[in-house]
């Protein structure tokens, strides 16, 4: 029994002679001679009777050889033991008694053999163990000379297996002690997953069970022996609550806990259970005879790293000035939010340092919000600045993190993402770059924020200050350039406590250099700053749905180019979702976000994607949803009420949709099923049904027919592509190409990022349609199924990287069908190489299935120089988005089991729409390009900007249209959706449908009909402000043609003249209707 434990330096831990006694024995026996494996090995070498001389041998004389032998094995046996006999007194004496009751003993027995050889040896206290658990889990055991401040961290520091290891291993287990004398510690790190076994946790856990019982009855006194307040009742603390959670706990980590630290630690749980947040408590050590100032941290992190989590808390331990005496980490398992890590250490303020309220309550602030900050961040504020706070920290390197995609315009050098922050976080530009982020505090300061005459006076102060003070031009142009962020920022959620990162609605006028030329301007920009992320969401509508892709650059060097460049992207990927968005209510959008994985085993890589996309879209959700909390603690500058959707994109994951779309429902986000499409069970897989595709064959259908004379069901035609059989618009391309043609379409090349196989005469479309349906990629292709003049090309081999490469400009074909690829393949610099020696085009028509595959001034210099007819890819692939926009619209009018139950018939009907959408614009495209001429690329742009532009003007006036005028409208919207999903629920539209969102289905469906049905030129020369009542007469005059069709139907007339007048009335009965030409 422990009657006694001090944490001084200088006293000894007592404890019962017969246990000391039992210890001693124990360690004895270990090198005593009566030790078998001492037996064999003295007898073996006593018997060596080899004539090979040794140095230390009297080589005649056999006896006494064997003399020699056993005196000098007796002589190391005493020395040995003598050094044992000195160690394990100071041993059981020095360690604590925690160490004693919670490390097996066995392992003990290793470290007291380990450190009476060191100290035999007279070599200083520093070793590592390496030991194996019965169910394969390592355990590392470091031994170090002393208990300084940060010898724990430096430790951590020296691990192996963690996330930056491609043979990482999870963190489950760790036990720090100090010895009493302060001449050692002692850190066991246990590695690899606990075999969860079937084991009665009533048994194991019944000291726990019997306490929560005293608890809840009553029975325990206010404080226990130690001066401890013991727990008051709680509903956790019912025995079946207990029960459930020691399930899901280790056996090891049961038996281990005090019960009164475990029912502590079960509340952390419970706090943090379901979500990523982190839960901290402090509580001073009553066991500290002496009144010595030690203190237990108990910190419960959800859904993280072990290793990383016990990393950055030591660190920030540490840069607080506290020393670790004691700490032990668990993790326990959170159902399908993964585990929950709990660490517990006892800690020491040292050089100084006090353990107050007002430093605890810091301290809990900053350790909530380390696991989300970004390194350079941690680095700003606990190392590099730290008066700075972590919230000014984090408005500088959020700024830093803008800045880099527009300034790096200017001058790519000087305004690298590393110089950027070097620059304004020097010494002497720091306390600038302070003052800004004051500035940007004090506008969304909740309790008072500065109004925009405030804002306004401030910031000349300020940029006096730093004209004056600040010579270093590239300097003075950051800071002012931080100036104009605060400025441009109209929402944040700086002031959010449980924010997972740094958010920005920013004015988007503020991510355009001086030098760049005018272009549209997006409607809003999000950038969050966050955990080795940034991400930025763009969009062109006040409600605009587009995907969230993730990047993740293999290199720094890969990285930093990136960064400069993922504006820039979002921007693309944003605009161009714009311009195929205009048959659907949502204007276009993208989200990019940036991640830094570099290095890390792929566990760690994927734990860190997760990561960053939980905290994007919570920090989005944290400006855009209208709750108690938001509007606390959110200051608005947008004056209204944004919507958005996000949808899946490159390395987005089903489980990644899910959790998003729970995460909007405990947000309070108005549709939160809508949030986000493709929802696994409640979403139409763009792959499994080819949505995107079967919209690209409708254009390359009629593009043949138009441009090649090419009638694809009766006339054979090749085809190349880019993109593999496994994947979405590829594949299901090679799919729907085999379905409608057959073996007219002969394809001809496939490229992807295993290789090529290319095949003059076709590929065979049984080898082709094996790789689709077993989703392999084209280096599966079987070289017996090549005919003559066939090869295949693998990226193993430089060759035949260069073939891969260069496949989609060398192999000729009728048309050429990007289906996969990076964006700007196909770009001002290089697009001679698809032309031919003759200056004719290896192939004279594009389809573009891929986005930005080839840019505008590559598009216009082909059309000019070689007569290449492009499909542009807002009109190509316009399908997945028009799909997703109907996911939507199912998530606010059905209910998942209702969807779920009419799927195969609203999927059926979504179909028939994709073809229908594509053949109305592909038929205009073709009209228009054979009666004005111009490139098809930019024709394809009047007719987005034509419809998208009526909308716009639409929507406006819809805002000053009656209750009754909007009624009348509202079939518009009903014919647009799928008609089972419209029978099932339209009826309550205005109930489950945003009213903002009905207003701009009702304009993007009535300019689209406009526009498809007259023409481009019909609807840009009307006047915006007379459009929307053109409109309305339109739709009026519409249904008076149908009327006097359905009349003249029942005529009594001959069919051919009754045919030619519908035709007539069809074609143009409402425009003549309305006297407008």
């Amino acid at each position: 029994m422990i009657l006694r434990l001090s944490l001084q330096k200088g006293t000894s831990a007592r404890i019962n002679a017969p246990k000391k006694r039992f210890l001693i024995q124990q360690s004895r026996a270990f090198t005593s001679m009566d030790d078998p494996s001492f037996r064999t090995h003295s007898t073996a070498v006593a018997n060596n009777t080899s004539s090979e001389f040794r140095s230390w041998q009297a080589s005649q004389n056999i006896d006494i050889q064997r003399v020699t032998q056993t005196a000098m094995v007796h002589e190391l046996t005493q020395q040995v033991s003598r050094s044992i006999e000195k160690v394990v007194p100071w041993f059981l004496n020095t360690m604590p008694a925690p160490y004693f009751r919670q490390v097996p003993e066995s392992f003990r027995l290793d470290h007291i053999k380990a450190i009476s050889a060191i100290k035999d040896a007279s070599m200083d206290m520093h070793m590592n163990l390496k030991t194996h658990l019965p169910d394969g889990r390592q355990v590392l055991t470091f031994i170090r000379p002393g208990t300084m401040p940060g010898l724990l961290l430096n430790m951590i520091k020296e691990l192996p297996f963690n996330q930056r290891s491609e043979e990482y291993m999870p963190l489950s287990r760790i036990q720090i002690y100090s010895a009493e004398d302060d001449s050692m510690s002692l850190n066991l790190f246990v590695y690899g997953e606990e075999t969860k076994q079937e084991t009665d946790v009533t048994l194991t856990g019944s000291h726990i069970l019997e306490y929560a019982q005293q608890v809840m009855d009553g029975s325990l006194p206010p404080q226990d022996e130690y001066g401890r307040p013991n727990p008051k009742p709680n509903d956790s603390f019912e025995r079946e609550n207990l029960i459930e959670h020691m399930e899901k706990c280790s056996e090891s980590y049961i038996l281990r806990s005090d019960p009164r630290r475990f029912l502590s630690q079960m509340q952390l749980f419970e706090k943090v259970s379901g979500s990523d947040n982190i839960s901290v408590s402090t509580e001073y050590s009553y066991l500290d005879e002496n009144n010595d100032e030690h203190y237990w941290v108990d910190i419960a992190l959800a859904n993280t790293l072990p290793h990383y989590a016990l990393e950055q808390t030591t660190k920030l331990l540490f840069l607080h000035s506290f020393d670790v005496m004691r700490a032990h980490l668990d993790n326990v398992s959170d159902g399908d939010n993964g585990t929950i890590t709990l660490l517990r250490m006892l800690v020491t303020p040292v050089n100084g340092a006090r353990g107050d309220e007002a430093t605890f309550n810091l301290l809990q602030q900053e350790l909530k919000r380390c696991k989300w900050l970004s390194d350079s961040t941690m680095e700003l504020v606990f190392e590099k600045q730290p008066w700075l706070g972590v919230r000014r920290g984090e408005i500088i390197t959020a700024m830093a993190a803008i800045m880099h995609p527009i300034m790096s315009k200017l001058n790519a050098i000087a305004f690298s993402k590393g110089n950027i922050l070097e620059t304004i976080t020097k010494d002497r530009y720091i306390n600038h770059a302070a003052s800004i982020a004051d500035l940007f505090l004090d506008r969304f300061n909740p309790k008072g924020p500065l109004s925009d005459e405030e804002l306004e006076a401030k910031s000349k102060e300020l940029l006096s200050i730093i004209d004056n003070e600040v010579e270093d031009t590239s300097a003075q142009a950051l800071l002012t350039k931080m100036i104009d962020i605060v400025k441009h920022t109209l929402r944040t959620n700086i002031y959010m406590n449980n924010r997972y990162a740094l958010g920005l609605r920013l004015d988007p006028r503020i991510m355009s250099s001086e030098d760049e030329e005018p272009r549209e301007v997006p409607y809003g920009v999000i950038m969050v700053h966050g955990r080795r992320f940034d991400g930025y969401h763009t969009r062109f509508r006040d409600i605009a749905r587009g995907g969230m892709r993730l990047v993740t650059p293999a290199s720094p060097e890969q990285y930093a180019l990136e960064s400069a460049h993922q504006y820039e992207e979002c921007y693309g990927l944003a605009f161009a979702q714009q311009l195929k968005n205009k048959d659907i209510p949502e204007g276009g959008s993208k989200a990019v976000v940036l991640i830094d994985n570099i290095g890390m085993s792929k566990t760690g890589k994927d734990f860190v994607m997760r990561k960053s996309v939980k905290a994007f879209t919570d920090t989005i959700l944290d400006l855009i949803v209208d709750t108690e909390e938001t509007r606390e603690e959110v200051v608005d500058f947008v004056g209204k009420k944004e919507v958005l959707y996000l949808g899946p994109d490159e390395q987005v994951t089903p489980e990644d949709i899910n959790w998003v779309i729970k995460r909007a429902q405990q947000r309070g986000y108005d549709t939160p099923a809508a949030f986000m499409s493709s929802k696994p069970r409640a979403g139409i897989n763009h792959k499994e049904y080819g949505v995107t595709s079967e919209g690209v064959n409708v254009y390359l259908d009629v593009a043949l027919r138009h441009v090649l004379n090419i009638d694809p069901k009766q006339d054979s035609f090749t085809i190349k592509i880019t993109g593999g059989p496994d994947g979405d618009v590829a594949g299901n391309e090679l799919k729907i190409l085999s379905r409608e043609y057959g073996d007219n379409a002969k394809v001809v090349g496939i490229a992807d990022g295993t290789g090529c196989v290319e095949d003059p005469n076709g590929l065979a479309w049984d080898e082709l349609l094996r790789l689709v349906n077993d989703n392999l990629p084209i280096d599966q292709f079987n070289p017996s199924k090549l005919g003559e003049g066939g090869a295949i090309h693998t990226v193993d081999t430089e060759e035949g990287v260069k073939a891969r490469n260069s496949m989609h400009n060398r192999v000729q074909a009728d048309a050429f069908i990007p289906a996969g690829g990076r964006p700007n393949t196909i770009n001002i610099h290089n697009y001679k190489h698809f032309l031919n020696t003759d200056g004719s085009p290896s192939a004279p028509l594009i389809v573009e299935g891929a986005n930005l595959f080839v840019t505008d001034e590559a598009r216009q210099l082909l059309f000019e120089e070689a007569g290449v007819v492009i499909v542009k890819d807002s009109s190509a692939n316009k399908c997945g988005v028009i799909t997703s926009s109907y996911e939507i619209c199912a998530a606010m009018m059905l209910s998942e089991e209702e969807f779920t139950e009419n799927k195969d018939k609203i999927v059926s009907e979504v179909l028939n729409k994709l073809h229908n959408y594509a053949q109305l614009e592909a038929e205009l495209l073709f009209r228009e390009f054979k009666t004005y001429g111009g490139s098809l690329p930019q024709l394809s742009k009047v007719v987005s900007d034509a419809v998208n532009s009526a909308t716009d003007a639409l929507s406006i006036a819809l805002e000053s249209f009656s209750a009754e005028d909007k009624e009348k409208l509202l079939p518009l919207f009903r014919f647009h959706l799928p008609q089972t999903m419209a029978d099932m629920s339209f009826d309550k539209v205005h109930e489950r449908v945003p009213a903002q969102y009905i207003s701009n289905a009702i304009a993007s469906c009535l300019a689209s009909k406009l526009v498809y049905k007259e023409g481009t030129k019909f609807v840009n020369t009307l006047p915006k402000d007379k459009l929307a009542s053109v409109a309305l007469r339109y739709v009026e005059a519409e249904h008076q043609i149908a009327v006097l069709k359905s009349a003249l139907e029942g005529a009594d007339m001959p069919e051919k003249e009754k045919e030619s007048i519908l035709k007539l009335l069809e074609a143009g009965g409402a425009r003549t209707a309305l006297g407008v030409f």
